[in-house]
């Protein structure tokens, strides 16, 4: 398939918003946002960790910086469509997020089996690093409904609103449907404001007006800490 690599530097802050905040901010974003090349989807990821769940542990002590890889498709895949390896670090605050497509087959046999694919490009060699060093397995399954906008005089500001978000232990393979356990309550909206630099005084101007405010909201940490933290102990995993 044609190699195709994505890289994104930039700042991400995350805000829960109730259902009338979220109405009265999407009034407020017609005219100067528009979706995306992805527009409306369902995200699914599968996190990769290790055994004793030592990447998000490290995570959510808020260290100057993290790590993770996810595999991500956009809808449910076949064996044959194309999903991404993502690799994601954060440092001081600033995002990097490395991205490279293959099939979903080629990306099972890569992060299941170790065949390495035929494309060796830089964002891969990063990849096996991460492999080799932590020797990661399939964790959660995560997925939600996204919307995914960008604005209509600068598509670097970009805006995401996820909801329904649901997770699961069991079954983690992509291509298994999207369903799992709920992770926010109905009614709430997870917002990312995703942005190379200063956020838009207009936009910051909404958002205190609303009285929407920033948040430490970690899909995958929430996950974690609210349900799997009890399958850990200071010697690794407890029996079922």
């Amino acid at each position: 398939m044609a190699e195709i690599q994505d890289v994104f530097e930039r700042y991400e802050k995350k805000y829960l918003m109730y259902e009338h905040q979220y109405h009265a901010l999407t009034k407020l974003l017609q005219g100067r946002m528009i979706l995306n090349e992805f527009g409306r989807n369902t995200i699914c990821n599968i996190y990769f960790d290790t055994q004793d769940y030592r990447l998000i542990r490290a995570s959510i002590e808020k260290p100057v910086y993290k790590e993770k890889l996810r595999l991500r498709s956009y809808g449910v895949p076949r064996k044959e469509d194309k999903v991404f390896i993502e690799l994601k670090k954060k440092y001081k605050g600033i995002v990097y997020k490395r991205r490279v497509p293959m099939t979903l087959r080629e990306a099972e046999l890569y992060l299941l089996q170790g065949k390495k694919p035929q494309n060796n490009c830089q964002i891969l060699k990063e990849v096996n690093w991460f492999l080799d060093f932590y020797h990661p397995i399939p964790r959660v399954y995560i997925a939600y409904d996204r919307i995914a906008m960008c604005g209509s005089e600068n598509a670097d500001l970009r805006i995401t609103f996820d909801t329904n978000i649901r997770w699961r232990e069991s079954l983690l393979d992509l291509s298994k449907g999207v369903w799992g356990s709920t992770l926010l309550e109905k009614g709430r909206h997870l917002m990312e404001i995703k942005i190379p630099g200063a956020m838009p005084l207009w936009l910051s101007q909404a958002l205190t007006e609303l009285r929407i405010f920033p948040t430490s909201f970690s899909k995958y940490g929430n996950c974690y800490k609210n349900y799997l933290i009890n399958t850990v102990d200071m010697g690794g995993i407890h029996s079922a």
